[in-house]
């Protein structure tokens, strides 16, 4: 009797990844810049091509790659093969070799290949950085890898260890074009001039726009910049001395501010927000400073600072009756209350401390009194609070509201310094995909050699990521399509992300039909109309999910060697 069986095979999102990942020929870049030893069950660039897949598609650990690849790999008619030679094992000796290899060639071979298949422009360059928090002791260092060590945490992890990860990202996509490791300890500043040289060299010129955090505005990290012909847009730390300058100027002078444009305002869509600009005395190294007024941040810093003042003035109130009882009876320790009570607007009150004496007569020596007792005058200070708000110091903070100042040495007008720099915060999006979507902390790695060739990896997957959301937006943008209903019950998205289109396609799967262990008859299940629009405005093909055959997930060129021991 024969034996009938339905079996089923994951695919989702992985079809589109694939195709993505051979349109750069990151197959053919592993194959080129890391070894495959003579006895792997499968070549190095395969393995590799398949944890970058994972990494887009789940972002699993390496202990579970081969239960992810399994849901794709095992069926259909390759019952002579299966997942299993992508075990943990495996993948960590190709994460040795690709550590080897040279990764810095690799990367600008990759960032070539994104610039010309997909034709990025690459004259504005964001930079920025972050720090990858790792748990646990890692004492035992790799004198050739980047080294795990305590610094400024920006995940507000300063007990745990890090390794800062710099990014560099094109305006045009925020699409990632290369990336840089540092110790745990390094410092942002110490980061830009190295970083600005490998892009100069990278991209063979040095008139495109780089643009970054405050920790860019050093005098040698701008000089470096302006004298190689570069040019630099970044904003200028609160505490410089041109800060406090012009701040002092707003109080007595008034400001014939420039309108440089308007753009809807993303937080709340009845809203627009309203840009002007500034350009006054010039910074001590001769370089343009850009004074910008924003109407949302005039806004927020207003009402930041009446939340303070409402705060502290309600833990002022709070602390009076707490007075002269336990540990607030000495004048210092009220001090040290009323500081923190209004930590951050101190300068914006008027407090007193006033001291109350009363003379009382107090017993000498011990026992009940009696008609012999003698007493001593003694003084007894109390205290009690009074304030109110300084109207002038509010005021004159007021004058700065909304206003921050750019440094520059570009030759465009303000309007374009500030839209340029106003791309800076994608960059910080872009951060986030990493540590949240794709979850760049390997967390599962104990050798920094391993952590930093998986950190390479990331960075790939973070170029497939930006490049897929930035095609599907550019190509909504020319088809003037406003939104797409891929969310859950059909809700709709302007701007579609990574994270959307990995749940709209979640439940795309191949069925399959086995006759006494035959497969007879296979049919792709869960594609509709509208995940052939998105595909097409991925610039994917339906076919790459229409026609998948054996061995689909099986990257170009790749050599299979079956039945070898993978130990």
């Amino acid at each position: 009797m024969d034996k009938m069986d339905v079996v089923t095979k994951k695919v989702d999102v992985l079809p589109m990844v694939k195709y993505y990942m051979d349109q750069l020929d990151i197959y053919g870049l592993f194959s080129k810049y890391v070894e495959t030893p003579k006895r792997s069950p499968v070549d190095s660039a395969q393995i590799l091509s398949i944890m970058v897949a994972n990494i887009v598609c789940a972002s699993q650990p390496l202990y579970r790659v081969e239960k992810w690849a399994a849901d794709y790999m095992d069926g259909l008619s390759e019952y002579d093969f299966n997942a299993s030679i992508y075990n943990d094992d495996q993948l960590a000796k190709k994460l040795d070799l690709l550590f080897k290899a040279d990764r810095n060639s690799f990367m600008a071979e990759l960032s070539s290949n994104a610039i010309e298949v997909y034709l990025l422009e690459n004259k504005q360059i964001h930079n920025d950085s972050t720090s990858v928090t790792f748990f646990g002791q890692y004492e035992n260092e790799d004198p050739e890898a980047v080294k795990l060590k305590h610094g400024f945490n920006k995940d507000h992890r300063p007990d745990c260890k890090q390794i800062v990860f710099g990014l560099n990202i094109t305006a045009d996509g925020n699409v990632p074009l290369s990336f840089e490791l540092f110790d745990g300890n390094r410092t942002d500043d110490t980061t830009h001039i190295p970083n600005w040289n490998a892009l100069r060299e990278f991209l063979g010129e040095s008139d495109f726009i780089y643009i970054a955090d405050c920790k860019l505005c050093s005098q040698k990290n701008l000089d470096h910049i302006h004298e190689h012909g570069g040019i630099f847009i970044t904003i200028v730390p609160k505490n410089r001395s041109e800060v406090k300058q012009f701040y002092e100027f707003l109080k007595t002078n008034p400001i014939e501010w420039q309108y440089a444009y308007e753009t809807p305002n993303s937080r709340k869509k009845s809203e627009t927000v309203l840009y002007k600009t500034y350009e006054g005395e010039p910074s001590k190294n001769g370089y343009r400073i850009i004074w910008v007024h924003s109407s949302a941040k005039e806004k927020q810093d207003k009402g930041r600072r009446e939340n303070r003042i409402a705060k502290a003035d309600s833990q002022l109130t709070e602390l009076c009756p707490r007075l002269n009882k336990y540990n607030l009876k000495t004048k210092e320790q009220i001090e040290e209350a009323i500081k923190k009570a209004t930590k951050g607007v101190s300068d914006l009150f008027q407090i007193q401390l006033i001291e109350d004496k009363q003379i009382v007569q107090g017993q000498i020596g011990p026992g009940k009194p009696g008609p012999n007792t003698q007493y001593k005058e003694e003084e007894h200070i109390s205290y009690r609070l009074e304030w109110e708000l300084d109207h002038e110091a509010i005021d004159n903070l007021a004058t700065r509201d909304g206003i921050f100042p750019l440094i520059t040495n570009a030759r465009i007008e303000a309007a374009e310094v500030l839209k340029a720099y106003k791309n800076q915060p994608y960059l910080e999006k872009r951060m986030y995909t990493a540590k949240s979507i794709l979850k760049v902390a390997p967390v599962f790695l104990k050798k920094p050699r391993r952590i930093e060739a998986m950190t390479f990896l990331y960075f790939i997957a973070l170029m497939i990521v930006s490049l897929m959301e930035r095609n599907i937006r550019k190509n909504m943008a020319e088809e003037k399509i406003e939104k797409l209903p891929i969310l859950p019950n059909g809700m709709n998205t302007k701007k579609p992300t990574w994270n959307n289109l990995t749940r709209f396609f979640e439940d795309v799967y191949l069925g399959m039909i086995e006759k006494n262990g035959q497969i007879i008859h296979t049919i792709l299940k869960g594609v509709t109309k509208l995940h052939e629009t998105v595909l097409r405005l991925l610039g994917v093909s339906v076919s790459v999910y229409t026609i998948i055959q054996n061995q689909w997930w099986i990257f170009k060129n790749s050599v299979l060697i079956q039945n070898v021991d993978s130990t």
